[in-house]
């Protein structure tokens, strides 16, 4: 004998998974028993409304499967987190879906022409799946993925650099500035200070370590094993009698900062006085955190995803975001973000300061 679900269960679904999969899920529940639910539960792959279903299963008469829903969620999907925080495995470093993201999530295998990456007049979502990998210009063996370049509009360009033994950078144009931020490995930095000795410092990705090198100050990054780092260059903005210096330092080192009518953490990587035409912030949300201000403003932003997922506002568009994610954010454009899932979010921020936009 067929049995309509309760309205309750019927509106729940349609809110979690949309119109399509709760259509699915309640023609099973017409017709055979719980573990259909399950079934339609796997194949959409949704962590938000696998876990809507299993909230609803248990609220309305169905705890038995809970589990077995539970571990559907548990892979890795589209946006996807686990229900539980399980911690760091041992043979995985901490912005590890940085450098190992999810390209091909199973429920999308018969989508071979799907991306979630945009580019609009005003912003771009660089999703991994759309990378395109190539030598570097002026490097020596290493694979690039330009991920915001002046093409777009934007003052600066932000890539990724995968380096491996053998490795070296390339050198800047004049009055180009750089700054790098250590994903995952360990790379050697050579500077010749003003009295032209060479200095070297050693960073390691457990250290959260990044260095800021001014304009026409000779170095260069080299590795001898596996290395990926984050890279922003922008032309310096020169003001009279301000010379910025040489940053060496650890995200983790530097102080938490005062961030009134909001609840996500901050960390600036850079000096915020004069010299210094741009910072770098290191911005934390728990989950279910928000920003408070929908911002509209004259900076630009680059922002790479180093941990967690959630929703990001930008104009009138709203994307699903995931670590390894990269976001341009052109003047004035209206934005937003809403940490999901079940670990924190962790996004690294370009913002230039200090200048007059005359």
């Amino acid at each position: 004998m067929y049995r309509l679900p309760s309205p309750y269960i019927t509106f729940i679904l349609l809110i979690g998974l949309g119109t399509h999969a709760a259509i699915h899920i309640l023609m099973c529940s017409m017709r055979k028993t719980a573990t259909d639910y399950v079934f339609v539960s796997i194949r959409c792959r949704s962590s938000l409304g696998t876990v809507v279903i299993q909230r609803a299963l248990i609220l309305f008469g169905a705890p038995a499967v809970s589990g077995v829903i539970a571990t559907s969620a548990a892979g890795d999907g589209f946006c996807s987190a686990p229900l539980i925080s399980s911690g760091l495995k041992a043979e995985h470093h901490m912005y590890w879906k940085v450098t190992n993201p999810t390209l091909s999530p199973s429920h999308l295998q018969d989508l071979p022409g799907f991306t979630r990456s945009v580019y609009k007049r005003d912003h771009a979502l660089i999703t991994p799946e759309s990378h395109v990998w190539s030598p570097l210009p002026d490097w020596t063996n290493t694979l690039g993925a330009y991920l915001i370049t002046t093409a777009m509009g934007s003052h600066f360009v932000m890539y990724l650099a995968k380096m491996t033994e053998g490795s070296l950078s390339g050198v800047l144009s004049d009055d180009v500035e750089r700054f790098i931020f250590l994903v995952h490995g360990t790379v050697t930095l050579t500077t010749a200070s003003r009295n032209n000795k060479l200095e070297e410092w050693q960073f390691e990705y457990i250290d959260n370590s990044y260095a800021y090198i001014p304009p026409n100050i000779d170095h260069s990054v080299s590795c001898d094993s596996l290395a990926t780092l984050a890279v922003f260059e922008r032309r310096y903005a020169s003001l009279n009698d301000h010379k910025p210096e040489l940053i060496i330092g650890s995200t983790d080192k530097q102080p938490l900062l005062e961030t009134p009518g909001e609840v996500f953490e901050l960390r600036k990587l850079l000096p915020t006085s004069l010299p210094y035409d741009f910072n770098i912030h290191i911005m934390d949300f728990q989950p279910g955190e928000f920003l408070n201000v929908k911002e509209v403003h004259y900076n630009q932003h680059g922002l790479l995803l180093l941990e967690g997922q959630g929703i990001y506002r930008l104009g009138d568009s709203w994307y699903p975001v995931q670590a390894g994610d990269a976001i341009w954010m052109a003047p004035f454009v209206p934005q937003w973000y809403a940490a999901l899932g079940k670990t924190r979010t962790r996004y690294l921020l370009y913002k230039d300061v200090n200048r007059n936009p005359l």
